[in-house]
């Protein structure tokens, strides 16, 4: 991919006052690949606490790891605009502190919370296998070259081909459903082991003798237990790149596919050609399930509209969104407003997008230079300096995100983290927008009335 333009960064950054209630921005020494909100510990009158969980890849001399951190998000209109523009891209964030890190047996593909108890997470890595933490009860660990694995608490089989990025769980019960390679989506129940693991007491490691590597039951639960699949779906011909509940799949043969697991193993419909090249990501809409997004290799983004595919797998989209200049990795409709999503992609833009904005036209005639605006998009965050691998909406504190970025191609390398939230005069209704205008105009010209 091309390099991110330095300029563009930089009038960003001069730009953040006007544009942000809040951000935060934090350096990773080792690039991230998956980024989740997990419980909020407590709240108070200016900030809530919250945990996060972010992935690290490595080199391989140190071991890649799943890291649990406590991250402070100021509350609306109380960061001053100094404090939330002025960071350094190679510094740590003072909102967020490291609490536990966990070893993770390969890389970090994607990270994946357990709805019924969001301390639980699934991820996916260079295996076959998917594996569940409890990060409530799994041990701190030090990530020394030396150090073993960290032993996860479950392991689901089934796949015969490693599953690297398609997982997902369900919203309603305790379900997870992965692709992989094999061409496959599998689905397990993990409701069985939910309260057991919710039961465990934190463990601890015994210490070693320095240079040795610790036992396999010392760097994480005493037994793991490996839980077989309750159902193999197929009907893609290639790798399957990501999974959603309702559920549908998205894979590298440019196919849309939804199942009924109610009525059989085989496709219910299927888009045959729903994007013009690799699909990398789909999510349905929790407001009205009938809305469907993709994300592809083409750069675009489309909504479809299950009740209208039609026979021999032919579907129009009900709209394609065009902003994205690489590989659209990531697609989320946003927990708070059942039109709005988020996009991020290779080319280091995380967009939020409003369909119902579509065919209303935006005035940039009093623009100095009339800019062409893609239809639906709202807001561009363009804080990161190289591809956007992941994003995460805050369903606890609205229109909050995490994104994560993999800086390959920025000085210092690593990755970027940043924690943000729109100022609300972007998203909140026009007409409320500017009866609060209205009010505070008096205070505003007398606070730039010269004196006389």
């Amino acid at each position: 991919m091309k390099k991110v333009p330095e300029d563009r960064y930089a009038q960003w950054k001069l730009l953040v006052p006007a544009l942000y209630d809040w951000l935060t921005n934090h350096h990773l020494m080792w690039p991230s690949l998956s980024c989740r909100w997990g419980p909020q510990l407590e709240a108070g009158s200016s900030k809530t606490r919250q945990l996060l969980f972010y992935s690290e890849r490595t080199d391989g001399e140190c071991p890649n790891t799943i890291v649990v951190a406590q991250c402070d998000i100021m509350k609306p209109r109380t960061a001053a605009a100094e404090q939330i523009s002025q960071f350094k891209e190679g510094g740590k964030s003072p909102h967020l502190k490291k609490l536990k890190t966990i070893i993770h047996p390969g890389e970090v593909n994607r990270i994946r919370e357990i709805p019924q108890n969001s301390n639980i997470l699934a991820t996916h890595t260079d295996s076959p296998k998917v594996l569940i933490w409890n990060t409530k009860t799994q041990p701190n660990r030090a990530t020394t070259s030396a150090a073993s694995e960290s032993k996860p608490d479950l392991v689901l089989i089934g796949h015969t081909d490693n599953a690297e990025f398609a997982l997902n769980v369900s919203r309603t019960a305790p379900y997870v459903i992965s692709g992989g390679r094999d061409k496959c989506v599998l689905l397990w129940s993990i409701e069985d082991h939910i309260t057991t693991m919710q039961e465990q007491t934190p463990k601890s490691i015994t210490p070693t003798a320095a240079g040795s590597k610790q036992s396999g039951t010392a760097g994480g639960a005493a037994d793991t237990t490996n839980v077989y699949t309750r159902g193999i779906f197929k009907g893609h011909t290639d790798t399957v790149e990501d999974v959603q509940f309702r559920p549908s799949s998205v894979g590298d043969d440019s196919c849309l596919l939804l199942w009924d697991a109610r009525t059989g193993y085989q496709p219910i419909s299927k888009v045959v050609k729903a994007h013009n090249a690799d699909l990398h990501c789909v999510d349905w809409n929790a407001h009205d399930e009938n809305l469907i997004l993709t994300g592809s290799a083409d750069n675009s983004v489309r909504l479809f509209d299950h009740r209208k595919i039609l026979a021999r797998g032919q579907a129009i989209p009900v709209e394609q969104f065009e902003g994205h200049s690489a590989a659209v990795l990531c697609v989320q409709w946003c927990p708070d407003r059942a039109s709005v999503f988020g996009s991020c992609a290779e080319d280091g833009l995380l967009n939020v997008w409003d369909y119902e904005k579509v065919g209303k036209a935006l005035d940039t005639t009093n623009l100095k230079q009339p800019v062409k605006v893609p239809p639906g998009l709202f807001f561009q965050h363009t804080g990161h300096r190289d591809k956007v691998v992941d994003f995460h909406w805050d369903s606890r504190d609205p229109w909050t995100i995490v994104s994560v970025s993999e800086d390959a191609n920025t000085p210092g390398g690593g990755g970027t983290l940043q924690i943000w939230r729109m100022i609300d005069f972007i998203y909140r209704p026009e007409d409320e927008v500017l009866a609060e205008l209205d009010e505070v105009r008096p205070q505003l010209v007398s606070q730039n009335t010269p004196a006389s």
